[in-house]
């Protein structure tokens, strides 16, 4: 006879398959995981990947490497202030998340974890976010602090937007002003194209990752782009991952980005490019995996900036 383990040891729909969390982490410790989205690391990777970009994209223009403890910081923020987001939006979608198959399961809407106890737990991970970006100097502490705007806002847009991810694209987008401001104190031209070209891949891959829902959010009302797009889906992504490509090869171009660097930018392109190949509207699980990918899409970019610029100091 099968026995349906308790909800603790349950991982959430989406998560990766045989994860540390499900496998190795304490039982009582496993909800709080889930909520911050350790089980899924695809989410800080891409929250991440535009900090590395933009501190690389300084590096070119200012003659030097990427700075090792920007990147480190950087991904010790990325990790806490994705667990905090995520944490603050299932708090606010949480009678949501019980009318959709795929998020119905999180920690939440299961009842494995208590709103009051995640309140707690979404302070715990924002002071260390906050104890993160107190490492920099006060422009770049002042940049970091606006990100919480779009952050607080974009929950309660896909009760009203059409578009949803376009709050979300400003959210995730941010860590492409930081990695410039934190070299120069200051907001130049590249890193405002990287942050546009950010915004416009978020997104693409998020509206590949809602045809997961479609079904769903249609009967819960919930709104996002991969309704809005409709039959025109591949069409609406590939015309995002086209500005995504165009935004950033400009930035680069104004940081003096050299072949390496452009190469780099390619590179991100034609897996772009591969994806809008690769989509089926009515496949979610084929959807989930091309989102996961936009991780590779982007450390292809992030490698050919940085060796641009380790090379062009090296040289110098």
């Amino acid at each position: 006879m099968r026995v349906t383990p308790p909800p603790s040891e349950r991982p959430v729909a989406d998560a990766v398959t045989g994860h540390w969390v499900d496998r190795w982490a304490p039982r009582r410790a496993r909800p709080y995981l889930r909520l911050a989205r350790i089980d899924r690391p695809i989410g800080w990777w891409l929250l991440l990947l535009p900090c590395w970009w933009s501190a690389s994209l300084a590096a070119l223009h200012a003659g030097t490497i990427p700075n090792p403890a920007h990147l480190a910081l950087f991904l010790v923020g990325a990790v806490a202030m994705r667990g905090a987001g995520s944490t603050y939006n299932d708090i606010a979608d949480r009678d949501l998340d019980a009318q959709v198959e795929r998020t119905r399961s999180r920690p939440l809407p299961s009842g494995q974890v208590r709103a009051r106890h995640a309140a707690v737990f979404l302070v715990a991970q924002t002071l260390v976010g906050l104890a993160v970006l107190l490492r920099f100097d006060t422009h770049a502490i002042l940049v970091g602090m606006a990100s919480l705007i779009p952050v607080a806002i974009y929950p309660f847009m896909k009760r009203v937007m059409p578009m949803p991810q376009l709050v979300l694209g400003l959210a995730f987008a941010w860590g492409a002003l930081m990695g410039w401001v934190a070299v120069f104190g200051r907001l130049d031209a590249p890193a405002w194209l990287l942050y546009a070209g950010t915004i416009a891949w978020v997104v693409g891959y998020d509206t590949i990752y809602a045809v997961q829902d479609i079904e769903d959010d249609a009967i819960a009302g919930i709104r996002s782009s991969a309704r809005t797009f409709g039959p025109r889906l591949k069409a609406a992504i590939g015309a995002c991952y086209a500005a995504a490509a165009g935004l950033v090869g400009l930035a680069a171009l104004n940081a003096g980005a050299g072949p390496v660097g452009l190469l780099g930018v390619a590179g991100f392109a034609a897996h772009l490019g591969w994806q809008i190949l690769r989509l089926e509207a009515g496949n979610g699980r084929g959807a989930l995996m091309l989102f996961r990918s936009n991780r590779d899409a982007g450390l292809i970019l992030f490698a050919g900036l940085a060796l641009d610029a380790v090379l062009r100091a090296w040289l110098a």
